[in-house]
C-alpha cells in the first residue's frame, strides 16, 4: 500500500507535469528512506500559481513574494539541540503528517535556471517540504547541512543528482 498524498490541483499546469505522481514518489522515497512506513502517512499537496503562494506566504510568514515551496507540519517535530536528527512520528498517534504548498512559476523559472528538468526540480522541494513536515530544517547551519545531507541521500536513491 502506497503513502496517502491528498493533491489539490488550483493550477491546471500541474496536471501536465504530474504532480500527484511526483508528490507520491517523493512521500515514499522520503518515508521510507527515515525508515517509516509510506502506508500508514498522509500528507495533503497543493499545486497553485505564484499569487496564491504570496498570499499564502504572507499570511503565515509575513512574506510578501512568492517562493517555491512552503509547508505546514501538523505538530512541532523540530530537533532540541542543532544538527540533531528529529524525532520521528507514532502513525499511530496520527497519521497526518501536514501540508505542502508548491508553486508551478517559480518551480518553473528556478528549474530553467538551474538548466534541470521540471519534474527532477520538483521533486527535489516535495522532498524538502516533507522533511519540514517530520521537524527537519535549514534555519541553523548544522540543521541545514543534515537536512542537505538527507535531501541528496533520498534522491540519489531515485536516480537524481545532487541539487547542491
Amino acid at each position: 500500500m502506497s503513502v496517502s498524498v491528498d493533491t489539490v490541483i488550483e493550477d491546471d499546469r500541474w496536471l501536465d507535469a504530474g504532480l500527484e505522481r511526483l508528490a507520491v514518489r517523493a512521500a515514499e522515497a522520503t518515508l521510507a528512506h527515515l525508515g517509516l512506513d509510506p502506508a500508514e502517512w498522509e500528507i495533503a499537496v497543493l499545486g497553485c500559481d505564484d499569487a496564491r503562494i504570496a498570499a499564502l506566504n504572507e499570511d503565515f510568514r509575513d512574506k510578501a513574494a512568492p517562493t517555491n515551496v512552503l509547508s505546514w507540519p501538523s505538530e512541532e517535530r523540530g530537533a532540541g539541540a542543532e544538527g540533531d536528527v528529529p524525532d520521528l512520528p507514532d502513525a499511530g498517534l496520527d497519521p497526518e503528517l501536514g501540508d505542502i504548498a508548491i508553486a508551478f512559476d517559480t518551480c518553473a523559472k528556478e528549474a530553467r535556471a538551474a538548466g534541470k528538468p521540471m519534474q527532477d526540480h520538483v521533486t527535489h522541494l516535495i522532498v524538502h517540504g516533507i522533511l519540514h513536515l517530520l521537524g527537519y530544517d535549514h534555519v541553523r547551519d548544522k540543521d541545514a547541512t543534515l537536512m542537505e545531507r538527507t535531501e541528496v541521500e533520498i534522491l540519489g536513491k531515485l536516480g537524481l543528482p545532487d541539487p547542491y
